[in-house]
């Protein structure tokens, strides 16, 4: 039930994309990215994740300076996913240009490649709409607290191939560096409405 809405409104964010960058084949386009957001091995960085940083980018898009090339990263930043691969972000950002080529300017399929890779080590960044789009990728963790476990639960489905003793010690680092990370956020608007619940989510499962 849930996956059908997350489509449905996936294809009018998607439509809506396409009435400014007028896509020479949306329909085929947007078909290869939900397929590749469908794939098996995704428990996490799945149609749900596309869907929840798509829905928070239209609240926001009034902060942003170019709304439809943050969207267009959006969709595009997890696109290929192998959670034993090391390149995943290089990957995407490489077909986000193989697919987009013929549609875009080279300037602006230069940035949003920028943009993707930079999704890989999400360093502090001095672009605004970077910093946006780096903030709405972990907006997962200011999450309600059901989801959250949720979240948790479908990363640790992505690593079921490590060795759970192993698993636990890895992602308790991840987690204790963004609660430790001051701050975890690099927008003010995130630091404002996203911190707080972020560091009681990471505070809580550390715990």
């Amino acid at each position: 039930m849930m996956m059908q809405l997350y489509l449905l409104k996936l294809k009018h964010f998607w439509f809506e994309l396409h009435q400014y960058y007028h896509f020479s084949e949306p329909q085929k386009i947007l078909d290869k990215l939900i397929a590749a957001y469908s794939e098996r091995q995704r428990a996490y960085h799945s149609v749900q994740h596309l869907y929840e940083c798509l829905s928070l980018h239209q609240s926001i898009q009034s902060e942003l300076n170019d709304p439809s090339a943050v969207a267009l990263a959006l969709w595009f930043h997890d696109v290929v996913y192998e959670p034993q691969a090391l390149d995943n972000e290089l990957k995407s950002a490489e077909l986000f240009e193989q697919l987009m080529a013929q549609d875009l300017q080279l300037d602006t399929i230069q940035k949003i490649k920028r943009w993707i890779l930079a999704t890989q080590k999400h360093a502090l960044a001095d672009e605004t709409d970077l910093q946006f789009l780096l903030d709405i990728d972990l907006a997962i963790l200011a999450a309600t607290p059901e989801r959250f476990i949720q979240y948790e639960q479908q990363i640790q489905q992505e690593y079921s191939w490590v060795d759970l003793e192993v698993y636990s010690i890895k992602r308790k680092q991840v987690l204790i560096h963004f609660y430790q990370s001051e701050p975890l956020y690099q927008t003010v608007y995130f630091q404002k409405n996203f911190e707080l619940n972020a560091k009681q989510n990471l505070k809580k499962i550390l715990e």
